[in-house]
């Protein structure tokens, strides 16, 4: 199915753009201004691809929460939410606004920071997991000479994710001889690392509020000392989760969220842009249940994909998928209820300790000049731990 999927997908390094900003909301994940569109969505017959860039949209029925896309899940069985996360194109288009440069950038100075390693100068050793298409692991490459990023293993749990990851890897790094050969990734449980690689690290990343999918203690724990087996000692592990602001508030299960336009890559006759269509992604619903004693969230997670004209749906033998998939209206609609935990700093501080780990920083963003105090700027619980 994936290769299906992916006749459709062509992935490219585009120039930056601005987007708007989320309006702020306490489950409102505002982006990066600085927009890399990486995803080109090869729509039709005579299309150059589709570029897209991210709109707004709140406090309607069918808006919904940017918490991160979790791409891992606990449970080695098929949950309900295979079906999501068997669409990496849809995923990865959904996610296309995020800064994956400057995100990487931030991840690498922490570390350097951070870490108290017995070579601080040798070229880092990285892992990434729950990784999905890989984007924080591929910018890692391509934006880092080797002096400075020897290596990336990528690890999920995702048959069509690590198969599409591979794809990105072929077109963002190129054919192999160069940091292609610099890349790798595995199919793997993250609580239990070893079992897929059996390489040493410098530094961990777990972003996109992966380990949400993590509902246990013990599997929380199982995973920390996973890491604290694969990171030398004196790396760090950099982790993104919501802010804990939002456990405090699950009683008003709001909803927010955004569209992605499907864009024209060549301008009209009056150098517009032509939107074609959109996705629209759904997540958290007001009336998602809430455990607040297992403070676990069932997320109403969805994406529709849809077209504005139904001749644009390519008709042959290769046909994505993603429109194979599509009503008679243009429509493709994927749907799923999703278990996520949501934790607060002083879960991840005590867990930690139980592997070996201390927590030796925390943000409230992927950037260094965001305190996770800040009422305004602070949307994310972004925590670093050292390998003691």
């Amino acid at each position: 199915m994936l290769q299906k999927i992916l006749t459709l997908v062509t992935l490219l390094s585009a120039q930056a753009a601005i987007v708007e900003s989320f309006a702020k909301s306490p489950f409102s994940c505002q982006p990066c201004t600085n927009f890399r569109p990486s995803t080109i969505l090869q729509a039709v017959r005579g299309r150059g691809g589709a570029m897209s860039r991210r709109k707004n949209r709140n406090n309607d029925s069918n808006t919904i929460v940017d918490k991160g896309f979790s791409r891992d899940e606990p449970d080695p069985t098929p949950s309900k939410s295979d079906n999501i996360y068997s669409m990496p194109p849809l995923y990865d288009l959904a996610f296309g606004y995020r800064s994956y440069e400057d995100e990487v950038d931030f991840l690498l100075n922490v570390h350097a920071n951070y870490a108290k390693t017995a070579a601080p100068d040798r070229p880092l050793r990285l892992l990434e997991l729950a990784a999905g298409p890989a984007r924080h692991s591929l910018a890692a490459l391509s934006e880092h000479p080797a002096s400075k990023v020897d290596s990336v293993v990528a690890l999920d749990r995702s048959h069509d994710m690590v198969e599409y990851g591979l794809q990105n890897a072929d077109h963002e790094l190129g054919v192999p001889g160069g940091r292609r050969d610099d890349f790798n990734y595995v199919i793997g449980d993250m609580r239990n690392i070893v079992d897929s690689t059996t390489s040493v690290f410098d530094s961990a990343w777990l972003l996109l509020g992966s380990m949400q999918h993590l509902l246990t203690n013990d599997d929380i724990i199982a995973c920390f000392t996973s890491l604290h087996s694969v990171i030398q000692p004196g790396g760090t592990v950099v982790i993104e989760l919501p802010h804990p602001r939002e456990t405090f508030s699950m009683g008003e299960c709001t909803t927010n969220g955004w569209t992605v336009p499907l864009v024209e890559n060549e301008l009209d006759e009056d150098g517009e842009e032509k939107e074609y269509g959109e996705l629209n992604i759904v997540w958290g619903d007001e009336d998602d249940e809430f455990d607040p004693i297992l403070q676990i969230r069932h997320f109403t997670v969805g994406m529709e994909l849809k077209l504005n004209d139904m001749n644009d749906i390519p008709q042959d033998d290769e046909t994505s998928s993603l429109f194979l998939q599509m009503s008679k209206d243009g429509r493709t609609n994927l749907k799923d209820i999703v278990p996520m935990r949501l934790f607060t700093l002083q879960e991840i501080d005590a867990l930690a300790r139980c592997a070996g780990f201390e927590l030796v920083a925390k943000y409230g963003a992927l950037a260094e000049d965001v305190s996770i105090e800040d009422e305004d700027e602070a949307f994310r619980m972004v925590c670093v731990l050292r390998k003691g």
